[in-house]
């Protein structure tokens, strides 16, 4: 018997909740609304080189704040790299290593080579780029050294099953995100198109432009692309959500759940971690004789109503249960219409917080608070006052100001989200 084995009929370990921390504000607003573990770039080596990221003191700053929080960090190492990027990259680890990282994510086999030589005492965890397909090339990736494999997003659930029963490492999948409309991400449509490389970080995402076609022979004649008459976004995927299928997943025997995101906002990663860190929560709870039969286990309704609150591209499970059609794909609009919007982060908690705003406030307006799960509490700003105590009727984003509201925030928390539906 394999160290890890899926099966029915117990309860099921629960596996890490994994998020994205594109700065050390969104790292912050991870580990605040639950996440068990954060995943981060550096200024070199990461394939989101547009996100904030980390410094060398920024990212020690952050380990030391995610680790007094119980929460693990994880480094991303993972462009694909030619010889002019191996340049620094000794001295990335080492920098990574003296930060006090809990693990290294690395596609390029040179650089996982490089990093099990040069510090073999972090873990090295096989980016989603590896493309692990089957069992075979993940016991390749595992006798190279790596600790856990995040697996391809093509594989179905089971498929995943498959793996587990013959794979004794950790294994990670991502639950929730962008999808790139290439195979696992590695693209050259950016390249070609912009000259950036989204197999280095650079991605130019053209995946979410709209396009005409142009006959050389009639210059100035733009055609529009149609498929089926519903628009011309030809390359753009939904986003992947299996919040509903979190069940079968843990009982397939998935370690980790991955949510992308690195280049979202904050209202984002603290709205998309808050709904699958309850729903986690609540699968803990159920009796063990549920799990008899995991596929049909439901999640409350209105987990799923508060995830599509964040804004996204439509949903869709992918592979998961079959091949993705066109059903799949989003043509008449760069992402679906986000129905709320943040509007202030608690800096200083208290039945009158200090905010810092994030889009304009006017006195008198309905917001609500996202707590903790899915909790909600709505409120009326009755007052607003600057931080020398003067009161406004408006605040403007960057602005700090105290509220008063109806009723007051009593259970809020230092960096909860305050939003408004639009």
């Amino acid at each position: 018997m394999k160290e890890k084995e899926s099966g029915k009929g117990r309860r099921p370990t629960i596996p890490e909740l994994l998020a994205p921390a594109g700065n050390y504000e969104k790292l912050v607003t991870a580990v605040n609304y639950g996440a068990d573990a954060v995943y981060l770039g550096g200024r070199q080596f990461s394939l989101r080189a547009k996100a904030g990221n980390f410094d060398p003191e920024m990212m020690r700053e952050g380990v030391r704040y995610a680790h007094a929080h119980g929460v693990r960090v994880y480094a991303t190492v993972n462009i694909f790299a030619h010889n002019d990027d191996l340049e620094g990259l000794d001295a990335c680890l080492l920098e990574l290593a003296d930060a006090g990282v809990d693990a290294l994510i690395i596609a390029d086999p040179g650089i996982l080579v490089r990093a099990r030589m040069l510090v073999p005492q972090l873990p090295v965890h096989l980016s989603t780029q590896a493309n692990v397909t089957n069992r075979f090339t993940a016991a390749f990736w595992q006798a190279q050294g790596a600790s856990r494999l995040n697996l391809a997003r093509e594989l179905s659930l089971a498929e995943i099953a498959a793996i587990r029963r013959e794979v004794a490492g950790e294994l990670e999948v991502f639950v929730h995100g962008a999808l790139c409309i290439s195979y696992s991400g590695r693209c050259m449509l950016s390249n070609y198109m912009t000259g950036r490389d989204a197999n280095q970080g650079h991605c130019a995402h053209p995946c979410r432009y709209s396009y005409t076609l142009l006959e050389e022979k009639r210059p100035g004649q733009y055609f529009p692309v149609e498929e089926d008459e519903r628009g011309t976004y030809i390359f753009n995927s939904k986003d992947l959500c299996l919040l509903e299928s979190l069940p079968q997943l843990m009982a397939a025997g998935v370690d980790s759940l991955k949510i992308e995101g690195r280049m979202k906002s904050i209202f984002y990663v603290g709205g998309v971690v808050r709904v699958y860190r309850a729903a986690l929560d609540y699968l803990r709870d159920l009796p063990e004789e549920a799990w008899q039969r995991p596929e049909e286990i439901a999640l409350p309704a209105a987990m799923l109503e508060e995830l599509l609150k964040t804004g996204t591209r439509g949903t869709t499970d992918n592979f998961l249960r079959q091949r993705p059609g066109s059903g799949e794909m989003l043509y008449q609009t760069p992402r679906a219409t986000q129905p709320c919007e943040p509007v202030a982060v608690i800096r200083e908690a208290g039945n009158r917080p200090l905010v810092e705003v994030r889009n304009t406030l006017t006195t008198g307006e309905l917001a609500e608070h996202m707590g903790q799960g899915i909790a909600v509490l709505p409120f009326r700003i009755a007052a607003m006052q600057n931080e020398r105590f003067e009161y406004l009727s408006r605040a403007n984003p960057g602005e700090r100001v105290i509220l008063s509201t109806d009723p007051p925030l009593a259970q809020g928390r230092v960096n909860d989200i305050l939003r408004r539906t639009r």
